[in-house]
């Protein structure tokens, strides 16, 4: 029998979560999905307009810059403004900003225009992190968040070097213009206002010493985890194995990363959710320990598939014990600063260790233990009980 649009829309109102876990992981996707595929885009940048390093690298620090920053004005709008006029307003300045990058090759004024379509991305992922945190399978919702940005970015990274020879950098900008435009649609399933203030003017007082663990849970899980990807292939290189052979693995590893963030996601908030916290981090900080002393290829391949499988399968985890600790939406919201920084500070600290120990010990035993005090921190956090549903809303069903 077929649907009728009438009955399509009834389905929507009585699966609003539903609806809503689309939305999320759809936008959350799209946002940052220049940063997911930065290499193919860099070596085009340098290619094509003829870039310095420095200034590619410079390019895609303002655009992670500008998403993070769009968590300060967030502060403000989260409960004053409905969070389906913020999302289109969002995805519209998305568009526009990856347009008219398209239609320019001049570099100050293309810095300019990917801070604004940034900053527009990190309202969408505001708004994502924070309404996945009013879903009631908060663990599987976080796993599609996760998963939807890995499978966005390894298609990016797999097709973009073949787009690029025929069409050139535009065809990028036009992508993200053209995927934001069919997602617009989404915007009527983010909560609205009276909705959004269910959560966000809880009377429950939030656990503050337990937020501010939770915080720096994130804040040092991003260092770690940056600090060691960055340098990777540079651990290869120095083990003796080829860039291509290097290569391989990590791209191989990015499948892992899907599949851990696949596997959480199946596990959802099934089981004790700090067993697998535990078993997820102490994988991680074997991967990391499995770098030193100058791996081999078999220790080296092993070490990068477990690294990138457990970092995706306990950041779902992580996130939701952030979110069961949130009654405003602000803690929520302050982790996509969060993270940018942890994204910023990890590589920094990382390269002054090798630059002052000359080798990788020093960088992967600091990360060793960065991983460790995160782990600690948001076991920490947690709350007593395994779930949290206070600020959930009331209207919505369990995610299936």
């Amino acid at each position: 029998m077929s649907t009728t649009p009438s009955t399509r829309s009834d389905l929507r109102h009585t699966d609003p979560q539903r609806f809503l876990v689309i939305a999320v992981v759809a936008f959350a996707a799209i946002a940052p999905a220049v940063l997911m595929a930065a290499p193919a885009i860099a070596e085009q940048l340098i290619s094509q307009l003829g870039l310095m390093p420095s200034q590619v690298g410079n390019l895609f620090a303002a655009e992670l810059g500008a998403m993070s920053l769009a968590t300060l004005p967030a502060y403000w709008w989260l409960s004053r403004f409905s969070w389906r006029r913020v999302a289109l307003i969002a995805g519209v300045v998305f568009i526009t900003g990856n347009v008219a990058s398209s239609l320019t090759q001049e570099y100050g004024i293309l810095m300019g225009l990917r801070m604004l379509s940034a900053f527009a991305g990190g309202s969408l992922m505001v708004l994502c992190i924070s309404s996945a945190a009013l879903t009631t399978n908060k663990d599987r919702v976080y796993g599609f968040w996760v998963m939807g940005q890995l499978v966005v970015g390894a298609v990016g990274l797999a097709v973009l070097p073949a787009l690029f020879e025929r069409f050139g950098l535009a065809i990028v900008y036009w992508l993200l213009a053209g995927l934001m435009a069919a997602c617009l649609p989404l915007t009527r399933a983010f909560p609205e206002l009276e909705d959004q203030r269910t959560f966000t003017t809880s009377t429950s007082s939030l656990p503050r010493v337990k937020a501010a663990l939770g915080t720096l849970a994130v804040l040092t899980f991003y260092i770690g985890l940056s600090g060691v990807w960055t340098f990777i292939g540079s651990i290869a290189s120095g083990s003796g194995l080829s860039a291509k052979t290097s290569g391989d693995i990590l791209a191989l590893a990015t499948v892992m990363g899907i599949l851990g963030a696949a596997t959480a996601t199946s596990i959802g908030a099934r089981g004790a959710r700090r067993l697998w916290l535990m078993l997820g981090y102490a994988l991680m900080i074997v991967a990391v320990a499995l770098l030193l002393k100058t791996p081999t290829l078999l220790r080296f391949a092993l070490a990068a598939l477990i690294f990138k499988f457990t970092w995706t399968f306990v950041l779902p985890f992580i996130m939701t014990t952030l979110a069961e600790l949130d009654t405003s939406g602000q803690l929520m919201n302050t982790t996509n600063l969060v993270i940018g920084g942890g994204l910023a500070i990890g590589p920094a600290l990382a390269g002054r260790a090798l630059e002052s120990s000359g080798g990788f010990e020093w960088l992967l035993v600091g990360a060793m233990g960065i991983v460790a005090l995160s782990m600690m921190l948001v076991l920490t956090a947690q709350r007593p009980s395994a779930r949290a549903t206070s600020g959930s809303l009331s209207t919505f069903g369990e995610a299936s």
